[in-house]
């Protein structure tokens, strides 16, 4: 199995805040590397960046794949997220991928004060302008909503090969787009039935209509070894909350059967746990990225990478 894990510097629900963010998600790293698991994921939150911190943690943890899980587009520039992206891949000595998202809407409008409109316009003209920034350092596009030019040589010493780029879609049109101009999707709460009905027939399709490669289905999953299951299942009810109202997840809730996110979390045994990791590849996942494994608390996060390296 191709498993990592997400890397959160802490949690706003029970956990406190580290000293210094960057060291605690160094250690992190660290650990979760020599137990086995071959990448660590970081999601994009207003009190860190993503791309930044995945950076460093790869810059400090060497051979260990970091990448981010997702920053969302709207607010962000194709020229100015390239040379991020590319950057992080020359820090990382090629070991960096690059997760970009739409983004919840009425979400980032209240805190950006964006529309986000026309988004998979703009997911499609976004990847058309990012693609040549990564591979050659320079772009020369205008679209419909985004246009960019770099006016010198924008490409990044060390930032070769150009790091994967990977969209969060579940939506058939983002799928096809991604198909279409990524290297594969990294959808998260999407479970085997909508990977096996949805995901993997709808990108895969779009990227052999293009020409490109097949492409890497990253499963984005909540899931804790623990022996404290009704716990645990309780703090993911109250933490994944968030998601149950936003479109995109709750068709996906729907079409898994399920009424709360939490419900989609991985919570039991080592045994039990796997069994439902292997649902996910039987479905048509590439990789799966296992997160939220913080919420049983220090020692079953442990138990939980443990399980993931040795299944690695």
């Amino acid at each position: 199995m191709n498993l990592g894990t997400v890397l959160a510097p802490y949690s706003h629900g029970d956990d406190p805040a580290p000293a210094n963010l960057v060291d605690f998600t160094v250690n992190q790293a660290a650990t979760a590397h020599r137990l086995g698991i071959r990448s660590g994921w970081f999601g994009q939150r207003f009190d860190y960046d993503a791309v930044a911190l995945a950076a460093l943690v790869g810059r400090a943890v060497p051979g260990f794949t970091v990448g981010t899980s997702a920053v969302p587009i709207i607010g962000r520039h194709p020229i100015l997220l390239g040379s991020l992206a590319q950057t992080a891949q020359a820090a990382t000595g090629g070991h960096f991928q690059l997760g970009i998202a739409l983004g919840a809407r009425d979400f980032l409008r209240d805190a950006l004060g964006t529309e986000g409109t026309r988004q998979i316009t703009h997911l499609r003209e976004f990847l058309t302008a990012l693609h040549p920034l990564l591979e050659t350092g320079s772009v020369d596009y205008s679209g419909e909503l985004v246009t960019a030019r770099t006016p010198f040589p924008s490409a990044v010493p060390g930032a070769q090969p150009a790091p994967p780029v990977l969209v969060a879609a579940m939506g058939p049109q983002a799928l096809r787009v991604a198909g279409s101009l990524a290297d594969g999707t990294l959808p998260f709460l999407a479970g085997p039935r909508t990977l096996s009905e949805l995901i993997v027939p709808t990108i895969t399709e779009a990227a052999a209509a293009a020409g490109r490669p097949r492409p890497r289905i990253v499963a984005v999953v909540a899931g804790v070894v623990t022996d404290a299951v009704a716990r645990t299942r309780d703090r993911a009810h109250r933490e994944m909350a968030f998601y149950e109202s936003i479109p995109s997840y709750r068709a996906v809730l729907d079409r898994e059967g399920v009424s709360r996110a939490g419900d989609l979390a991985m919570i039991g045994s080592e045994d039990e746990v796997s069994e439902q990791l292997q649902r996910y590849f039987d479905a048509g996942a590439t990789e799966v990225i296992v997160g939220e494994t913080e919420y049983a608390g220090p020692e079953d996060q442990l138990r939980t990478w443990e399980l993931l390296g040795t299944l690695t």
